[in-house]
């Protein structure tokens, strides 16, 4: 494996932060098409009462749409980079206030988008993505006519890089800022976060976590893909419940 599981904190130290798409699932052409495994919510379920209840799916997505995805199987679950948090399953979402998205970035997006076929875009509470995995000779246009509304109002959003794709979002809003908001509260306080990604967006997620004692792993440089993320956590969900040690590898 990877990450040789003696490096990882024990059970009763560790909180699991984790992103979503390239990290638990593979890519697909458009973001409702991922697939989970069966019985992979299984093994997440399982790893989070090892680490009591400190496991948390950090994304992009809005939290329905992961709920959606993990079906009955709920998580803490920090969305759209933060923005939203769960803290907890059965928690309230708490929502940060956000500046308002001018309509006519959407309506300059959504036309950006239908004159390149293939192109979609992905909203967001306060931002969106613009895919073009459909259409990848778009890229660079995509980013010009994105540059260029930003440029707008650089103090409130900033236009990021990610997979085949270009997000624009509120400035100061990341991974960082949601590993640090969910490392606040119980039950993931002083425990050592493990956080895996696999995407720039994912970087500050994983600055933030070293930076707080923990581990920031990247497919695929710790993993080969998001196959072998999930092999690695069903290993780890099969240590015995209530031990301090993660089972022999």
């Amino acid at each position: 494996m990877p990450i040789a599981l003696t490096h990882l904190p024990p059970p009763s130290r560790s909180a699991f932060l984790l992103d979503f798409d390239g990290t638990l699932v593979d890519i697909a052409p458009r973001p409702e098409l991922v697939i989970v495994p069966e019985g992979f919510a299984a093994c997440l379920h399982r790893l989070r009462d090892l680490c009591g209840g400190a496991l948390a799916i950090v994304t992009g997505r809005p939290i329905a749409q992961i709920d959606g995805k993990l079906g009955e199987a709920r998580f803490a679950i920090a969305g759209e980079h933060g923005t939203a948090l769960r803290p907890a399953p059965d928690a309230p979402v708490q929502e940060l206030p956000l500046p308002d998205l001018p309509q006519h970035w959407v309506d300059a997006a959504q036309a950006v988008v239908a004159a390149h076929p293939g192109a979609l875009i992905e909203p967001k509470r306060n931002g969106f993505v613009l895919h073009y995995r459909g259409a990848p000779a778009s890229g660079e246009q995509l980013h010009a006519v994105l540059a260029h509304l930003v440029a707008e109002q650089p103090d409130l959003f900033c236009l990021l890089p990610a997979k085949m794709a270009w997000e624009v979002r509120p400035v100061g809003m990341d991974k960082g800022t949601a590993v640090r908001a969910l490392m606040a509260q119980p039950p993931f306080a002083g425990r050592r976060p493990i956080f895996i990604g696999d995407d720039v967006t994912d970087e500050d997620g994983m600055r933030e976590a070293r930076a707080l004692g923990g581990l920031g792993l990247r497919v695929p440089e710790e993993f080969a893909d998001a196959a072998a993320v999930r092999l690695w956590i069903e290993i780890l969900s099969h240590a015995r419940a209530g031990a301090d040690a993660w089972p022999a590898w």
